[in-house]
């Protein structure tokens, strides 16, 4: 396995024109994941929600060609409402680690953090995430595939922040 200090974390942030409070309820309520959840085309088709430590977000989504894609984090810490520590891996239906959909060597499991803080009134996002249990290559293909995930996390804040304009608290 490789050394996770060896490589620099995935870095993504945004800021909401929404309260911190509202944010937060937009990532730990079922309801309100439906809305908003996933990459631009995806469709949220399952979403079961144990938001504790140990707890588990387990999810499915359609692909636009109609493909099912599932995903977990199992959280390790829930500081409501300031931040979310969690494991996240690609899953099977039943919720237990699964291969990548993709044709590469992604690492089974990634830890992640995100903070929520507020200014005026706005939410200030801040996640980051580095591999764990990965070997070197897939540190690389992490590594190689960050300019994706900045456009992935982008398409899906930016349903956040459409959601947010229309929810309510």
């Amino acid at each position: 396995m490789a050394n996770a200090t060896e490589y620099e974390a995935f870095v993504v942030a945004r800021q909401f024109d929404a309260p911190r409070a509202l944010v937060w309820k937009a990532f730990t309520e079922t309801d309100r994941l439906a809305h908003w959840w996933g990459p631009k085309g995806f469709k949220l088709t399952h979403a079961a929600l144990d938001l504790k430590p140990g707890g588990l977000f387990h999810y499915g989504m359609e692909a636009p060609d109609g493909k099912p894609m599932w995903g977990r984090w199992v959280f390790r810490e829930v500081e409501a409402p300031a931040r979310l520590v969690f494991v996240s891996s690609f899953s099977n239906p039943e919720g237990e680690i699964g291969p990548c959909p993709f044709p590469m060597d992604w690492p089974p499991e990634v830890l992640s953090e995100i903070l929520f803080t507020e200014e005026g009134g706005r939410t200030n996002l801040h996640m980051t995430g580095i591999p764990i249990n990965a070997t070197d290559a897939q540190f690389q293909t992490f590594e190689g595939m960050k300019p994706s995930m900045q456009m992935g996390w982008g398409g899906t804040f930016e349903q956040l922040a459409a959601y947010l304009k229309e929810a309510s608290q």
